[in-house]
C-alpha cells in the first residue's frame, strides 16, 4: 500500500535556538524536542530523567478521598473485598497490582475476572451473584464498569458497595457507585486523562498509602505491570505514563515479577524490554490466556510466588497462545477472502460476521484485515446467541463515535476512538452493517483512507551516527504522541550488491553522496523492492535509527519505513 508522508511541523525556531544554547545538543535534537512541546532546559531535564516526584498528585483525582476512606473502613470492619478486572492485558495486570498491593496489607481479599465466553465484556450478572453469594461487602472494579449502570444499582440492591476504577468515556449516566475514580468524567480536575486502566488502580493504591502513611516502595514494586499496561493498551506516553512506563520498564529489565520474568523466558528469551517489546511479546501471550481459556491464569501467573510456579503457569499460557496463533492465521485468511469476493474496492469500511468464528481472536483479525484494506473494520461472530464483535480504526476517524450513532441497534457498546466492541441481536446485524457503512460513508475523508507515516524531520545521512543515537536512546520510552523519531534523507543510492533475506526482507548498505561511509539498512517487508534498489535508481527513505548486534560487534543500522524512488 502506497503511504502518504506527513511531514510534521517545524518548531518555532526561537524554541530550537534556546534548546540548541540551554541544552546543548544539535539542531536535529533541540527540533525532535521542540516538536513534542519541550522548550527550555528544564522541560528537556523532565523529559530526559524522568522521575517519580513528577507523578500526580492522587486526590486531584475526582472521588479519590471517598474511595480511599471506604477501602479504609473495609480493613478496620474486616469485611470481605472483590477485586473484579477485565480479561485483556490491561484488566488483568490492573487485578494482580490492586489485589497483589491490597493482599500485603489485608487478608479477606479475592480477585474475579469474568469469563470471556459466557460473561462478556465488563461487569456481569453472574459475577454480582457470585458476590453476594459469597458474602462481599465491597467490589474494586478495574478496566471496567464506567458503563454498567445496571449491574453496579444490582450490587447496590445486594447491599454492596461499588469502587470504580476505569480510563473509559463515561454514558450519560454514571453507575450508583460509591466512588469512580476516571479522569475521563466531565467534571474531574485530574491533570492528565490518558492513564491506563492499570494506572487508574495505581494511583487509587498511591492515594491509600498517602493517606495512611505507607511507604510508596512498596507500591513501585508492582510498576512492571503498569509498564505492560500502558504498552498493551497503547495509551499516549506522555506525562504521567511516561514517568510511570521509565520505572516499570526499569524494573522490568532489572528485577521484574516472577510471572514477568517466566513470559519474558518464553521463545529463547527476549531482550532488553521496551514498550514495542512488550506489545508484541508479552502483550499477546498474556491475552491468550482470557482469549482461548479463562484469564485468571494469567492473572494467577503475574501473582507467581517462585520461579518454579511462574515457568509452569508461563507453558500453559504459551500453549494457548499457539493455539490463538492458529485461529488467528485461519479466521484471517477467511477474511480476507470475504472481503476481496466482494470485489467493492471503493468500500470505506468492513462489517462481518460469520458464526463460528472464534471470539477471542476477532479483535486481532480486525487489525490484520486493516493492515491490508486501510478501512474501519469490525469483525463480529456468534456469542450466547447473540452477534458480538471487535471493531478497529484508521488514524483520524473516531470508529466508537461512527457506533455511538447505531446505538439503537446494539444491546451494548464501548471503547475508545480507534477500538470498540459491540454486541446485539443476529437478526440485526444486517441493518446494522448498512447504517454503519453509510455513516463512515458520509464522514471518512480520502486522506484517512490513506495509510500515513509521520516524518520528524530530513536530514543529511552523514548526520546519522552514534552521538545522535545516543541521545535518540534516551528519548525512550517510545510510543504514542512520543513515537521513535522517523526521518527522511534524499537522493540515495545502494552501493554493493544488496541481499534479499528469506524471499522477503531486504538488506543494503546506502550512501548519499558518495564520499561518506556507507550506512546498513533493513527493511523488513521490503524484498519487492530489490530490482529496484539494484539497478542503482536513486531514492528518498524514510527509517528509524537503530543499533544491531551481531556475534558481538555493534553497529548503526537504518531501519526502513518506506522507500520512494525518484521520476
Amino acid at each position: 500500500m502506497v503511504k502518504k508522508w506527513i511531514y510534521k511541523s517545524a518548531a518555532p525556531q526561537e524554541d530550537v535556538d534556546r534548546l540548541m544554547a540551554e541544552v546543548g545538543v544539535s539542531e536535529t535534537v533541540a527540533s525532535l524536542l521542540a516538536q513534542r512541546s519541550i522548550r527550555n532546559y528544564e522541560e528537556a531535564k523532565a523529559f530526559f530523567r524522568p522521575s517519580l516526584a513528577h507523578l500526580h498528585d492522587p486526590f486531584l483525582m475526582k472521588g479519590m478521598d471517598i474511595a480511599v476512606n471506604r477501602l479504609q473502613e473495609a480493613f478496620q470492619q474486616r469485611e470481605k473485598i472483590m477485586i473484579y478486572g477485565d480479561y485483556d492485558v490491561d484488566g488483568t495486570t490492573s487485578v494482580a497490582l490492586v489485589y497483589g498491593f491490597i493482599k500485603t496489607l489485608y487478608p479477606n481479599v479475592a480477585f474475579y475476572v469474568p469469563d470471556r465466553y459466557k460473561e462478556g465484556y465488563g461487569v456481569s450478572t453472574k459475577g454480582m451473584e457470585y458476590a453476594r453469594d459469597n458474602n462481599f461487602k465491597l467490589i474494586i472494579s478495574l478496566d471496567c464498569g464506567i458503563k454498567a449502570v445496571d449491574r453496579i444499582q444490582q450490587a447496590k440492591d445486594y447491599g454492596i458497595d461499588f469502587i470504580i476504577c476505569d480510563h473509559h468515556r463515561p454514558g450519560e449516566i454514571l453507575p450508583p457507585a460509591i466512588a469512580i475514580l476516571d479522569p475521563k468524567q466531565q467534571d474531574c480536575p485530574y491533570p492528565f486523562t490518558e492513564l491506563s486502566g492499570c494506572g487508574v488502580g495505581f494511583k487509587f493504591m498511591q492515594g491509600y498509602c498517602q493517606r495512611f502513611d505507607i511507604p510508596e516502595r512498596k507500591l513501585f514494586a508492582f510498576l512492571d505491570l503498569v509498564a505492560v499496561s500502558i504498552a498493551a493498551d497503547i495509551v499516549p506516553v506522555s506525562d504521567e505514563n511516561r514517568v510511570l512506563a521509565h520505572f516499570g520498564l526499569k524494573l522490568l529489565n532489572k528485577k521484574p515479577s516472577h510471572g514477568l520474568k517466566a513470559l519474558m523466558n518464553l521463545g529463547g528469551g527476549m531482550n532488553k524490554m521496551s514498550i514495542s517489546a512488550i506489545v508484541f511479546g508479552i502483550g499477546p501471550r498474556i491475552n491468550a490466556a482470557g482469549r482461548m481459556a479463562h484469564a485468571s491464569g494469567a492473572v494467577d501467573l503475574l501473582l507467581a510466588k517462585d520461579e518454579v510456579e511462574a515457568e509452569q503457569l508461563a507453558k500453559q499460557i504459551e500453549s494457548k497462545n499457539e493455539i490463538r496463533r492458529n485461529f488467528d492465521s485461519n479466521i484471517t485468511a477467511e477474511a480476507i477472502e470475504m472481503i476481496e469476493s466482494q470485489g467493492d474496492d471503493n468500500a470505506k469500511s468492513t462489517v462481518l460476521f460469520k458464526s463460528d468464528w472464534h471470539k477471542g481472536v476477532i479483535g486481532i483479525v480486525a487489525s490484520r484485515c486493516i493492515d491490508k484494506f486501510y478501512r474501519p473494520t469490525i469483525i463480529m461472530t456468534e456469542s450466547n446467541r447473540k452477534a458480538t464483535g471487535s471493531a478497529r480504526s484508521v488514524n483520524g476517524f473516531d470508529v466508537y463515535e461512527a457506533i455511538s450513532e447505531c446505538a439503537e441497534l446494539l444491546d451494548q457498546f464501548g471503547g475508545h476512538r480507534y477500538a470498540a466492541g459491540l454486541t446485539m441481536d443476529i437478526d440485526k446485524v444486517d441493518a446494522f452493517r448498512e447504517k454503519f457503512n453509510r455513516i463512515v460513508a458520509e464522514r471518512i475523508t480520502e486522506d484517512q483512507l490513506t495509510p500515513q507515516l509521520n516524518v520528524d524531520r530530513r536530514i543529511a545521512l552523514n548526520e546519522v551516527n552514534y552521538k545522535l543515537y545516543n541521545i535518540l536512546k534516551q528519548m525512550a520510552p517510545f510510543g504514542p504522541e512520543n513515537m521513535t523519531p522517523i526521518f527522511v534523507s534524499e537522493n540515495l543510492k545502494v552501493v554493493d550488491r544488496p541481499r534479499l533475506l528469506k524471499g522477503e526482507h531486504l538488506k543494503f548498505k546506502v550512501t548519499q553522496d558518495g564520499n561518506e561511509e556507507p550506512i546498513e539498512a533493513i527493511g523488513f517487508g521490503f524484498g519487492q523492492y530489490y530490482d529496484l534498489v539494484s539497478s542503482g535508481m536513486r531514492f528518498r527513505m524514510a527509517y528509524s535509527v537503530e543499533e544491531n548486534t551481531y556475534m558481538g560487534r555493534k553497529n548503526l543500522q537504518l531501519y526502513v519505513k518506506d522507500i520512494k524512488f525518484e521520476e
